[in-house]
């Protein structure tokens, strides 16, 4: 369960079980997959960019797919794909947190 304050989700490509998710390309096709979903709408050619709320990565040497929680408040069932896409897979999900900027030194 992702909570409500989280600003984004990572999708991880490990599984519960530690085992690496495959196929190796399985973040870019998610991620794919989601690049109609953006701020505004899709419009001709957004298919050939992914989209601001669902970016594939790899970090830690671990492909990743960082969800935006603004997905969420846009299209909950484009939300629900990508979050029973990493249930049904068994694979680790991460969330973060905005956290506020220390104050100024003085």
């Amino acid at each position: 369960m992702v909570s409500n304050n989280a600003k984004e989700v990572f999708i991880q490509g490990i599984t519960q079980d530690g085992k690496p998710f495959r196929p190796s390309d399985w973040a870019e096709r998610l991620a794919g997959v989601m690049s109609q979903f953006r701020p505004g709408g899709a419009v001709p050619g957004s298919h050939l960019s992914y989209s601001p709320w669902c970016i594939p990565t790899t970090l830690a040497g671990v492909k990743c797919v960082i969800v935006n929680h603004d997905l969420r408040e846009d299209n909950v069932m484009a939300w629900d794909f990508v979050m029973n896409f990493a249930r049904d897979n068994g694979l680790q999900v991460a969330e973060a947190f905005l956290m506020p900027d220390p104050p100024p030194k003085k």
